[in-house]
């Protein structure tokens, strides 16, 4: 206190004439409409800077719940659009065949985009129910299958990866085949085995063709950009332009599908009589 009271006194003249300076820009505002006018402007437009400025942290730091709450909602409704679809196309009552797909909205935690074999790492695992061959998808279209899993974590390989495979189907001519990456552009990818009797045409959309069961049909791949068949060649060559941008991914969607366990289990007995 006795410090204080010394500094208080070896400042006197200055805190004097602070409190002097102050008294008189208060008598000056308080006695004069123009001087009072300005100084409310300018005290209103420092205080909505400061506001606006206190808006932008606050909104800034809430980014990531809004981001979270728009790909639930953007899963809950992937999830009713899947569901309608199939009751459109297959005419079926069965509750358990149209709510065969389910979605699990997640966030990228890491993501490489410039190797040969590409995984994306995202903060959903065996606790949210996710486990290995699941399909993922973007706000754009498919990304790939979840490789691995941890209680809280899975590794997805994507689709820029040489040894990952989706099978996919030209739109508009229902022929199906092998999507595959090349390793050389993470724009492009490439479809094969579609027939040399099938017509494919640039511009042409591909899709998943569902047949795996684990993406469900439908599922945007990609744009053609260039064919060719040469000569004698069975198969077309076949480019295509990725619909999802991997270099952007921020959130993606885990699909489990209900039915396919099933499907795998009759598909395995049924190779095994034939063998």
């Amino acid at each position: 206190m006795e410090r204080l009271i010394n500094f208080i006194y070896e400042y006197r003249a200055f805190f004097t004439f602070l409190f002097l300076e102050l008294l008189c820009a208060w008598l000056v505002v308080e006695n004069n409409q123009y001087q009072s006018t300005q100084y409310f402007n300018s005290s209103n437009r420092v205080s909505a800077q400061l506001l606006g400025f206190s808006q932008g942290v606050r909104e800034y730091f809430s980014l990531r719940t809004i981001n979270e709450d728009l790909a639930r909602e953007n899963a809950e409704l992937r999830r009713d659009l899947e569901r309608t679809r199939i009751q459109l196309t297959e005419a079926t009552t069965d509750t358990t065949r149209i709510n065969q797909f389910d979605f699990v909205s997640a966030k990228v935690m890491a993501n490489s985009t410039h190797l040969y074999k590409n995984f994306i790492t995202i903060n959903k695992g065996k606790a949210d129910g996710l486990y290995p061959g699941m399909a993922v998808i973007g706000d754009a279209g498919a990304v790939g299958k979840v490789k691995s899993v941890s209680d809280r974590y899975a590794v997805v390989i994507s689709l820029l990866n040489v040894d990952e495979q989706v099978s996919g189907m030209i739109k508009r001519t229902n022929h199906f085949g092998t999507v595959r990456w090349n390793g050389i552009d993470q724009r492009y990818t490439t479809l094969q085995f579609i027939p040399r009797h099938a017509t494919p045409v640039k511009g042409d959309t591909v899709v998943t063709s569902g047949y795996n069961a684990v993406f469900p049909e439908g599922i945007m791949i990609g744009i053609v950009t260039e064919v060719n068949l040469k000569s004698e060649a069975p198969f077309w060559d076949i480019e295509i332009e990725l619909s999802q941008d991997f270099g952007r991914l921020a959130f993606v969607e885990v699909i489990k599908s209900k039915l396919k366990s099933e499907k795998d289990s009759l598909e395995k007995v049924t190779t095994g009589e034939r063998r």
